[in-house]
């Protein structure tokens, strides 16, 4: 099955951080770092690339400049075998870059520039002449053309991949609350984009902040617990905006899986009506850069090669376990036959720790509820 990704694109410059903390950074002070990695970020490098390592052929689709940062972005995709003839150029723009600031066993903070990525709208997706297959479009909440008029750009490029055949997906990022993108108007751009999309991949803290604020910050500030319940309720919501399957990135505590009833005559049987909670493999975290974009990798290979919901929830973790031992994106992610090597070994898990009164726990697995259990 042909593979795009398209949507944001950038150049993640990393300090290679091995001691000391975020908390160091103060006014008038220097942190000594050991060396520099230079990487591409974003969901078209992370996922794309990701899935070339697994042993795919993915199409991208990205808005670069002509500028050194653009040539840097260009060079690094080529080195990984992919060629970028799908990527648009804007004369005179500057690429997007981030400075990704990731000390050893603190989650990481970013400082971004959009550049072109503000630029790319519903021209920059051309899937004519490309046999149908799976569609992927990652960070709409970063890229100004996709959030703003209510995302119309957004709806149209899901409308004409739906129209010409293609299974799609959708992932997130969360935007800066102060920013124009954190004041649009998510739920209305997700009610008519929703419709469109097979496959919606955002994280728990990312679609909160979009449909409920309150519980984003008590989920934040600790004050709300993180329970099936409250998955349920959020993804059911998602459901009936007309997404076929959700899939909530949780972070430490797995993945979370909900799909809707008649989803089997384009998905297929086994993905009707299913609730799953997938937990985490034990790995030693090295870095989170790319932790949801390589999770969403992994699922999109399973997904296009048939697997069940358990096989393609499991190899998600897999992939995403995979990239964390290292500290950039994609550097620690194997062939797709490692990977399931590794897994069909008795890789160990990490069982949630969120509370999921009614579920039944078997191969690694939460099922839930009791009810919608197959065996």
């Amino acid at each position: 099955m042909q593979i795009v990704v398209a949507g944001h694109l950038c150049l993640d410059i990393i300090p290679d951080w091995q001691t000391g903390n975020l908390g160091a950074l103060k006014p008038g002070t220097m942190v000594q770092v050991d060396g520099l990695t230079f990487s591409t970020g974003g969901a078209v490098s992370n996922t794309g690339i990701a899935l070339k390592r697994l042993g795919f052929a993915p199409i991208l689709m990205a808005c670069t400049g002509d500028d050194h940062v653009g040539n840097i972005v260009r060079s690094i995709v080529q080195r990984e075998g992919i060629d970028p003839d799908h990527f648009s150029c804007i004369k005179g723009a500057t690429t997007s870059y981030t400075i990704v600031l990731n000390p050893p066993g603190e989650d990481r903070a970013f400082i971004h520039f959009p550049g072109t990525n503000d630029a790319f709208g519903a021209d920059d997706v051309d899937l004519s002449g490309l046999e149908p297959g799976l569609f992927h479009l990652g960070y709409p909440p970063i890229m100004r053309e996709l959030y703003t008029a209510e995302g119309e750009n957004l709806e149209a490029i899901f409308r004409r991949a739906k129209a010409s055949g293609w299974v799609t997906s959708m992932d997130m990022a969360l935007p800066d609350p102060n920013s124009e993108a954190g004041r649009a108007p998510w739920r209305r751009i997700l009610s008519r984009t929703l419709p469109y999309v097979d496959l919606f991949l955002p994280s728990l803290e990312e679609i909160l902040y979009m449909l409920d604020q309150d519980k984003f910050y008590a989920v934040q500030e600790g004050a709300l617990p993180i329970t099936t319940e409250l998955l349920d309720n959020l993804s059911q919501e998602l459901l009936d905006m007309g997404a076929g399957v959700i899939g909530l990135k949780l972070g430490d505590q797995g993945l979370y899986l909900r799909t809707g009833a008649g989803v089997a005559s384009s998905l297929g049987e086994n993905w009707d009506n299913r609730q799953l909670l997938s937990p985490i493999f034990e790995v030693e975290v090295q870095g989170t850069t790319g932790a949801g974009d390589t999770t969403i990798a992994g699922f999109l290979a399973g997904f296009s090669l048939g697997k069940d919901p358990e096989e393609v929830v499991t190899l998600a973790n897999g992939v995403g376990a995979c990239c964390v031992e290292v500290l950039s994106a994609i550097e620690g992610i194997p062939s797709l036959t490692t990977v399931e090597e590794r897994i069909s070994r008795g890789w160990p898990r990490v069982m949630p720790t969120i509370a999921h009164p009614g579920w039944h726990a078997e191969h690694g697995l939460l099922y839930g509820p009791l009810d919608k259990v197959k065996r």
